[in-house]
């Protein structure tokens, strides 16, 4: 099943031109990672339209926020040199976080992403991150079983049974992304 752009706008009509220049790269990405039928289809888009803001979004704004002065030190995230928590900040369409973590998708991606991390910012590399993530998350037996909750519980929190920032936003995504895609 591949999205076209008419329903990509279907779903996430935020993201206007974005969809053009998302498209292809989100059909090979999704396809590489097996996110394939209309369940899994409609809980990826949804979760990545909200985690980017429709598509306008693969960079996370610095303030830096007092959760983003937070990231430095932090060992979970592998950010152990100082300034690793602005250079590793959330990139991608699911925002990949820290020295660590660009570390682990770098390896699965092939790209030097402790040297370039910008890289995620570029459309290939922004799906290709968000499906990895994704796929090394087994969050494919949860859009098989319709479990977009705790989907987005994991994206957002780690772990499953909490809630997460946009829920409401999360669910009215998928919902329509089922109807789009059915």
């Amino acid at each position: 099943m591949l999205i076209t752009q008419q329903q990509l706008l279907h779903i996430l009509p935020n993201a206007r031109s974005q969809a053009g220049v998302f498209v292809s790269a989100l059909n090979t990405s999704m396809q590489h990672y097996q996110i394939v039928g209309p369940k899994r289809g409609a809980a990826f888009i949804a979760q990545i339209g909200h985690e980017s803001g429709q598509l306008r979004y693969v960079r996370e704004i610095w303030g830096p926020t007092v959760a983003q002065r937070e990231y430095e030190g932090r060992a979970d995230l592998g950010n152990t040199v100082p300034g690793d928590g602005r250079k590793f900040c959330g990139r991608g369409l699911i925002q990949i976080t820290g020295r660590a973590n660009y570390a682990k998708c770098g390896e699965a991606l092939g790209l030097d992403l402790i040297n370039h991390p910008e890289l995620l910012e570029l459309p290939q590399y922004a799906t290709m991150s968000a499906a990895w993530w994704w796929a090394t998350h087994g969050l494919n037996t949860l859009a098989d079983a319709g479990d977009n909750a705790n989907i987005g519980s994991i994206i957002n929190t780690g772990r499953r049974g909490r809630v997460p920032n946009g829920a409401d936003d999360r669910a009215a995504l998928y919902a329509r992304a089922l109807k789009v895609l059915a």
